[in-house]
């Protein structure tokens, strides 16, 4: 989206990703699948050449348990709340949020406009990347640890330890007093 297309007013965009594109979405997020993606956005001008960008992406993955390797679908609901800005103001704003401690919240700096373009595609794509679970489970799915304790002698190296006490010669006793 061209910058200065954007109408005073501001614009409403509905986005929905294609087969596809959830596909290319799956394959880089190392996702089994992406069922559905679409985004709602709202984006706004602001002063001095800067951008709002307000909305919410959701879609449903699927994704492999990380406990009994199931697979498992999951729902994604992310915020999206972003200032955009012209990139030659990047380094000035970023500055100026750095000197902004002790407050409670401390604002991200603003994410640059390339070539006088936002790319909402890759913004919605970009936040429901960022709301996958990097380690999901199938309901009720619990880790337990082997019921059996592991015996400290058998280990790789245990055949060498054997191989080791074999060969050395016995310790020979010396009499006592003598």
């Amino acid at each position: 989206m061209m910058v200065a297309q954007i109408p005073e007013h501001g614009l409403h965009r509905e986005l929905e990703a294609n087969a596809a594109e959830r596909d290319a979405m799956a394959a880089v997020a190392g996702l089994r699948d992406v069922s559905s993606a679409q985004a709602s956005l709202d984006v706004t001008p602001i002063p001095d050449g800067r951008v709002h960008v307000v909305g919410r992406v959701w879609a449903r993955i699927g994704q492999t348990c990380v406990v009994t390797l199931d697979p498992v679908d999951n729902d994604i609901d992310e915020a999206i709340d972003l200032i955009f800005a012209p990139a030659s103001q990047i380094r000035e704003l970023a500055e100026s949020i750095d000197d902004t401690e002790g407050e409670a919240e401390v604002p991200d700096p603003p994410e640059p406009i390339v070539d006088g373009a936002i790319d909402l595609g890759r913004l919605a794509t970009d936040a429901l990347f960022l709301g996958i679970d990097p380690y999901p489970r199938k309901p009720g799915a619990v880790f337990e640890p082997p019921a059996v304790p592991v015996d400290p002698e058998d280990h790789p190296f245990a055949a060498l330890k054997a191989l080791k006490t074999a060969a050395k010669p016995p310790a020979s006793k010396k009499p006592k007093g003598g």
